[in-house]
């Protein structure tokens, strides 16, 4: 049923935010984002989180669990994740599932990978609110073969995606094509899997340095299953001073092809990597010199695909209050209805729930992004959150603020 969007939403209300936590769950998230405000405590966790893992220690992974890892994460299973997505869905809230296993190497592990996204396709195709599930190359492609491909299609920068992606593929050896081929497989067997059960895939954005191959291929699968509707979608990091060309190149591709185009817009994840390594190597970072330039280039792209909605679209992936905002207030001049297929919000799990669910309350379609897997396998992704509510300006305050003003709420009741 089409539903409009209200005028006056607002990310204050804390009723609507943390109305699935009770208070103890409260009081737990509010001591973790407190720890996490300590940049230095912070340092010394992530230091010593990967060797005591790695050494076993029984008692550091009871802690993770059960911090950490249940504020960040659905569950070491996919079973596991059942409980919060069976949560979510009382309020409204949608879920992105995503196998949280990072930096697995060997055709061996990468059959595996492919094997758990397909039975996450399948496990989502029978539940109401799992649209979307997330996938990462580097899960299925050897990392230093995506950085070879990604360095010869460099070399051919002045021309047109799909034919710089063809001119490297055709200079690799006969084994490193074969190689490919099976990459090619993986990514085609999850497509098609995704697009007979009708689930749609996000595939996630990689390092600069091996996004060019992950770009190309995504294309090519959008433009064989985006035919009727989305079901593939590629990842723009806005942080990056090229990615809105990019983005507005891609819709003019997706046009003479005659495929909607997926996007999912972020604003980034590798910063700090991207500009050592820029510095390490002497080139040009891809990084914009400014927050403000990737704030301006972001709301840029928002606006772009909102005007595009019937033949974009789009995943709004942002934690930042004013883009979801902008959006929304888009949709109304607009007159696009809230829950309109093309238009989706998504936050990560276990932060900005003063957005997530006051968007849901809205009538808008939102996801919580849901890891999963074993704690061993998530460490990186669970460092990355870490880092980021330590290093965000005012994300870790915000998100105290609210939990706080909730608190006292629920006393004076």
């Amino acid at each position: 049923m089409n539903q409009k969007l209200p005028h006056n939403i607002s990310f204050d209300n804390t009723e609507y935010a943390f109305a699935y936590k009770s208070t103890k769950e409260l009081k737990k998230a509010h001591f973790l984002f407190s720890t996490m405000g300590k940049p230095l405590l912070v340092k010394l966790g992530l230091s010593f989180m990967p060797i005591a893992i790695k050494w076993k220690l029984p008692f550091v992974k009871s802690i993770i669990r059960n911090t950490i890892f249940s504020q960040f994460v659905g569950g070491e299973t996919l079973e596991d994740t059942k409980p919060v997505v069976d949560k979510l869905e009382e309020y409204g809230v949608n879920v992105i599932l995503d196998y949280g296993v990072e930096g697995g190497e060997g055709e061996r592990a990468f059959d595996l990978s492919t094997q758990e996204f397909l039975s996450v396709i399948e496990y989502a195709s029978k539940q109401k609110n799992i649209p979307f599930i997330s996938i990462k190359v580097t899960g299925l492609s050897r990392f230093t073969l995506l950085e070879k491909i990604d360095s010869l299609m460099i070399a051919h920068s002045n021309e047109l995606i799909f034919d710089r992606y063809k001119k490297a593929i055709g200079s690799l050896s006969t084994e490193e094509q074969n190689e490919w081929k099976s990459v090619l497989d993986r990514l085609m067997l999850i497509g098609k899997t995704a697009y007979d059960k009708e689930v749609s895939v996000l595939v996630d954005a990689e390092e600069s340095w091996i996004q060019e191959p992950v770009d190309a291929i995504t294309l090519m699968m959008m433009q064989i299953c985006n035919q009727k509707s989305a079901i593939i979608y590629n990842t723009y990091q806005l942080y990056r001073h090229d990615r809105l060309a990019f983005l507005k190149e891609n819709f003019e591709l997706s046009q003479k092809n005659n495929f909607i185009l997926g996007a999912k817009i972020v604003r980034g994840a590798y910063m700090e990597k991207e500009r050592k390594r820029a510095m390490d190597m002497g080139y040009v970072s891809p990084i914009q010199i400014t927050k403000e330039n990737t704030d301006k280039d972001y709301n840029e792209a928002l606006e772009f695909c909102l005007s595009n909605y019937n033949h974009i679209a789009l995943v709004v992936a942002s934690h930042n209050e004013y883009s979801n905002l902008l959006a929304s207030q888009i949709m109304v001049q607009k007159n696009i209805n809230a829950n309109h297929p093309h238009i989706h919000f998504s936050q990560l799990y276990g932060m900005s729930d003063n957005i997530t669910f006051n968007l849901a309350h809205s009538g808008c379609s939102v996801s919580k992004y849901l890891p999963f897997g074993p704690i061993k396998d998530v460490i990186p992704y669970l460092m990355r959150r870490a880092q980021e509510n330590s290093s965000v300006a005012g994300q870790t305050g915000r998100e105290l603020g609210l939990i706080k003003k909730e608190l006292k709420r629920r006393k004076q009741m």
